[in-house]
């Protein structure tokens, strides 16, 4: 069976609607997926009746910090309707806004008109996110493409890298405990952390009730895969695995496109 666990709608920063991704992830042969949009369960109230015998892991996809390092937290299995759920996602969109509105203002200093307006335009009514905002600048003809939109204006240092106040990691996972999930850390190769500095940020994840991390994340070298089971097993975490899936065209991200997970490791699934 093909279990993928991480994938996106056009609900966050994806750019397909959820029956076009269900669609997707049969003709892939994914058997059981999730759909962890960030921050909101949105997709879950907007899906199609029948889902031709695709099974569905509800989930969610949270924004937090480790010692000044942005990291994502994701929510398996959780009951999309419970208080907690509805908490987390309450406070976390008020955060996105408060940074969608500087985020504007800051461009519409470097002259990009109509930045805030443009963007939410493009967002369609999911959250803003720092791509809508590339987008609009290339519309408006400031930037030939997304590479650039972000070299110039969106990336790292530029004047639309402003930093969330996300809720606290011992309250991301308190949410997704509270609404019976398990709190797996994703993609922890890209924080680009030494083998030293992710044990490190384990070790807290587990101490405030983490219980998984994604062993595989996309399609990754064998080599990385090899690390990761073997600190999954150190650390004695369940594994999961996923696309990362955000949009047709990226190869390394396609649904269910990803190795399986290696038998040392106990699958998150176990505990579903």
């Amino acid at each position: 069976m093909i279990f993928d666990l991480h994938s996106h709608t056009r609900f966050s920063d994806g750019s397909l609607l959820p029956a076009a991704l269900i669609q997707r992830a049969l003709e892939n042969r994914v058997d059981v997926l999730s759909i962890t949009d960030h921050d909101t369960v949105d997709a879950y109230r907007n899906l199609p009746q029948d889902l031709a015998g695709l099974e569905l892991v509800c989930g969610i996809e949270y924004s937090t910090q480790w010692k000044n390092t942005g990291i994502h937290v994701l929510g398996l299995n959780i009951d999309p309707e419970s208080d907690a759920t509805e908490a987390g996602v309450r406070f976390q969109t008020g955060a996105r806004m408060q940074r969608a509105l500087r985020i504007g203002e800051n461009l519409e200093k470097r002259g990009i008109e109509g930045a805030y307006a443009g963007a939410a335009s493009l967002a369609n009514g999911s959250y803003i996110g720092r791509p809508h905002f590339a987008q609009h600048v290339i519309n408006i003809g400031k930037a030939k493409d997304m590479n650039a939109a972000f070299k110039n204006y969106l990336g790292d240092g530029k004047a639309g890298d402003v930093r969330q106040h996300w809720a606290e990691l011992a309250q991301v996972i308190q949410w997704i405990r509270d609404a019976n999930g398990i709190a797996v850390l994703a993609h922890p190769l890209k924080y680009k952390l030494t083998r030293t500095k992710l044990k490190k940020l384990l070790v807290d994840f587990i101490g405030l009730g983490g219980e998984g991390m994604e062993v595989v994340s996309g399609q990754q070298t064998p080599q990385h895969t090899s690390g990761m089971v073997q600190v999954c097993v150190e650390m004695n975490l369940l594994a999961s695995c996923g696309s990362d899936f955000h949009r047709p065209g990226q190869r390394w991200a396609e649904l269910g496109s990803f190795a399986p997970l290696p038998p040392r490791v106990t699958p998150v699934w176990e505990r579903f």
